[in-house]
């Protein structure tokens, strides 16, 4: 106790800069957790939480029996994939060759480009990628000038993952090299310089020093990643799909979107919703435990 005593009046003013992100969680994490009860009741809001029926696993049998079921699950875990697949690696291949820019000026001014699109709202983004993808767009008038036949792109099914992935490839590739750029910042430059010694060539550096050294930062990034995996954000594809995509473009958050906000089904949304965070906990164990094993590198 009394450690603990001398460690806050050492350490007053780094807990007082903690304190309004531990009021966030309180407030916007943990104080909500209360309502998954709703995912166990047939909540009526007039009634109020203890107020309403019990109805135990019934949401949960009815959204596992559910046509749609294997739908949003395949498109969540197809859309996820691909961007982990295309997008995760972007942040770290922009890193690694803007590190190895010689001007600064050039480095600062791509560096600041790329950042950008990360500020611009998504209602924003959508309205550019709608306006980009009409059948009289510029992407259609590309490929009108190169021969092709122009097509809607945003009613095909099967153009919706492309344009998803591409769009958020681009609007967080260059604020995700943040971190990577610190990392690399990180590593002992007297390796390089013995590097160069012994005859190695950039890439030989890239793959020897510098891919190891941030190895650490990016499995803390992969786990993290892999934690999100089933929370593919609905907010980009509320704004972008329709009737015609849900084949594609329907996921687990635009199902409970719909079913909760559109057809006041508060219980069943919830219920859908509580399913997908405890299969999100239960692959971030499961990754934060294989990196442990492999890498030696975890998040506990």
């Amino acid at each position: 106790m009394i450690s603990l005593r001398k460690d806050l009046t050492r350490n007053k003013w780094l807990y007082l800069m903690m304190l309004p992100v531990l009021v966030h969680y309180i407030a916007f994490h943990y104080a909500p957790m209360y309502g998954a009860m709703i995912a166990f009741k047939q909540f009526v809001p007039a009634r109020g939480i203890w107020g309403s029926e019990w109805v135990g696993f019934k949401h949960f049998e009815s959204f596992f029996s559910s046509i749609y079921f294997f739908r949003v699950i395949k498109n969540t875990v197809l859309l996820s994939l691909t961007n982990l697949v295309f997008g995760f690696p972007a942040p770290i291949i922009l890193a690694l060759l803007l590190n190895e820019l010689k001007s600064s000026l050039f480095r600062r001014i791509t560096q600041t480009i790329t950042y950008m699109p990360h500020f611009i709202t998504l209602v924003v983004v959508a309205g550019i990628i709608r306006y980009f993808t009409l059948s009289d767009g510029l992407i259609n008038d590309v490929i009108a000038f190169f021969g092709g036949e122009r097509a809607a792109f945003l009613q095909q099914p099967e153009s919706f993952r492309p344009i998803y992935v591409i769009s958020e490839i681009w609007q967080q590739v260059g604020w995700g090299t943040i971190i990577y750029l610190a990392a690399i910042a990180g590593i002992d430059q007297q390796q390089y310089e013995a590097a160069k010694i012994d005859g190695a060539t950039k890439l030989g550096q890239i793959w020897h020093i510098t891919l190891p050294g941030i190895l650490p930062t990016v499995m803390i990034m992969l786990i993290l990643a892999l934690g999100n995996l089933m929370n593919v954000g609905f907010e980009k594809i509320i704004l972008l799909y329709s009737a015609s995509i849900y084949e594609t473009a329907d996921v687990i958050s635009t199902f409970v979107y719909r079913k909760g906000i559109l057809e006041f089904n508060y219980g069943y949304s919830t219920a859908v919703g509580l399913f997908n965070s405890l299969i999100n906990f239960g692959i971030l164990l499961a990754a934060n435990y294989l990196s442990k094993k492999v890498s030696q590198n975890s998040l506990w």
